[in-house]
């Protein structure tokens, strides 16, 4: 079941689809490579009143949200389906004007998708203007970074 409606951009286009436990629409966005050798795809979930980016990890049968300091398993979220998007790199909030909207806190302060190298993995998170980084869910924490690279419209 596809959530929400079909964002054109310049030249491409995305949409979320709604996903339980390991499955994989096609055409799903890749953000990296886990540890364990397994995909990383885009995700965004429902936690604690806002729409969070997500590290949808289907070799884990979940994704994985950062909320509060820590990091969060949901089995019930979506996956990023997307045409010419690219990695842009970015810092300190900054959130160029074809910046893929992922979600949104409470307060209704958009959230966008980013992602970083830690451990030798590209891990996504989310990129949260007004604090100025990204946050990756990652090893039970919400870890920061304040250089990382921000999913765009290409």
């Amino acid at each position: 079941m596809t959530y929400g409606w079909a964002h054109p951009g310049p030249q491409g286009s995305y949409y979320w689809v709604h996903q339980y436990g390991g499955n994989v629409p096609p055409g799903a966005v890749l953000a990296g490579t886990d540890l364990d050798g397994g995909p990383i795809y885009i995700g965004r979930a429902s936690y604690a009143g806002d729409v969070l980016p997500a590290k949808a990890c289907p070799s884990h049968g979940c994704a994985y949200v950062s909320h509060a300091g820590a990091e969060i398993s949901v089995k019930d979220y979506e996956i990023l389906v997307g045409q010419n998007v690219a990695w842009r790199p970015a810092s300190g909030g900054d959130i160029p004007s074809q910046a893929i909207k992922a979600g949104q806190t409470s307060a209704g302060e958009p959230l966008f998708v980013g992602r970083t190298m830690h451990e030798g993995t590209l891990t996504p998170g989310k990129v949260h203007p007004s604090h100025g980084c990204l946050y990756i869910p990652y090893g039970g924490e919400e870890l920061r970074f304040d250089d990382y690279e921000i999913l765009i419209l290409m």
